[in-house]
């Protein structure tokens, strides 16, 4: 057993032998810096100032918020002409739904006074959401750069 503990004790010794001599062949670390290091820094411009200013990149930015915008326009007032403009349509198409009651009242009755004005609420409030949300994104976009 001594000699078990004995051989592991020459070869730890070795070990740390060859490690130190290893560290002091290794070349010291040495930090490596510029010669402009006290060179004025061009300041940075927020994009916020382009638009401000009314720069070519500002109006590029701003073309896009606006574009954005009116083509979620577009698509909520397009989606509520198609339903609204889509009634007479199927009022048309099936007869039987132009005879039919519903609570003692025509069914396109009620479905006209009834269902368009909440599907004009539900498609504002979503525009607005929609309107906020890129409004965000564009915010982002600006703090960002």
């Amino acid at each position: 057993m001594t000699e078990k503990r004995t051989t592991e004790k020459r070869i730890s010794d070795l070990l740390r032998a060859n490690r130190s001599a290893a560290e002091a062949d290794r070349p010291r670390r040495v930090a490596v810096t510029s010669p402009r290091t006290a060179a004025a820094r061009r300041p940075r411009r927020p994009l916020t100032t382009e638009i401000d200013e009314q720069t070519r990149l500002g109006e590029v930015y701003m073309a896009s918020l606006v574009r954005t915008q009116f083509r979620l326009g577009l698509f909520v007032c397009s989606v509520l002409g198609c339903v609204v403009g889509g009634l007479p349509l199927l009022f048309l198409l099936v007869p039987e739904l132009r005879s039919a009651d519903l609570f003692g009242l025509p069914l396109p009755w009620m479905v006209l006074a009834g269902l368009i004005y909440p599907a004009f609420v539900v498609g504002a409030w979503l525009y607005v959401r929609q309107a906020e949300r890129n409004e965000r994104h564009f915010a982002d976009l600006m703090e960002r750069e």
